[in-house]
């Protein structure tokens, strides 16, 4: 989820005019580093699969920025002033009445003007394009298994309060015998995205995404296994 599931992120930014305090490359981080909404990020190819030469819309989508500011006082340039080529992706908001991140701010007399590209990735490539704020999870949330070993001063349930997990199972009775093969079964996971996926969707696309990998070492130890026959060997010599 943090790192395989791919979003949309800027990748390129082209600079027309800059005469703002920041430098171009503190800049073009600022801009790599906002969420775009990916809800429709599987209708891109990733670069190294599309046979254009440089970008397109088939894996990329562009965005415009140009301020001049000619008052007194400052301007603020907001994140949705980025002008997208493409309404499925575009900086992700809080509410309609959400101005985005603020990129920078101009004095009289500066101006940005930019282009940038934005593509497909993933995080293992580049922190910018994970989904996720955070991940956490849990299992056998009352230590049925008795996994952890709580210290405690007077009383543990007092000390060590259970989570909102623990009303999806029961708790064994402690009179009990311990059955010390029981495995955990039920894992309990709580996503925070950055917004450009929902929750729902990530975990859903990070199960597609290990279905794969298992996917492909299946047919890998199967390959290993079944080896190609040497009925295809000539003179001895092996067959390649």
């Amino acid at each position: 989820m943090i790192a395989e599931v791919p979003t949309m992120a800027i990748d390129l930014v082209e600079f027309h005019e800059n005469t703002s305090m920041l430098v171009d490359e503190y800049l073009a981080h600022r801009l790599g580093m906002i969420p775009l909404t990916s809800h429709k990020v599987d209708d891109f190819k990733f670069t190294r699969d599309c046979t254009c030469t440089d970008y397109c819309k088939e894996c990329s989508v562009e965005f415009n920025l140009h301020v001049k500011w000619n008052e007194e006082g400052t301007r603020t340039v907001y994140s949705t002033e980025l002008i997208s080529s493409n309404k499925d992706v575009v900086p992700v908001l809080d509410s309609d009445q959400d101005r985005g991140i603020i990129l920078l701010k101009l004095r009289k007399g500066q101006e940005i003007h930019i282009h940038c590209i934005a593509k497909k990735g993933v995080a293992k490539e580049h922190a910018k394009w994970s989904p996720c704020a955070a991940v956490g999870f849990e299992y056998d949330p009352h230590n049925n298994l008795r996994h952890l070993t709580y210290w405690f001063e007077k009383s543990i349930k007092d000390e060590w309060p259970l989570s909102k997990n623990a009303d999806e199972e029961m708790e064994n009775d402690p009179d009990a015998p311990f059955d010390f093969t029981a495995e955990p079964t039920t894992f309990y996971f709580n996503v925070e995205t950055v917004g450009s996926l929902h929750p729902q969707n990530l975990v859903d696309m990070a199960t597609r995404e290990l279905q794969g990998k298992l996917g492909a070492l299946q047919l890998a130890l199967e390959e290993d296994q079944n080896p190609v026959s040497n009925a295809n060997m000539d003179d001895g010599e092996p067959w390649v």
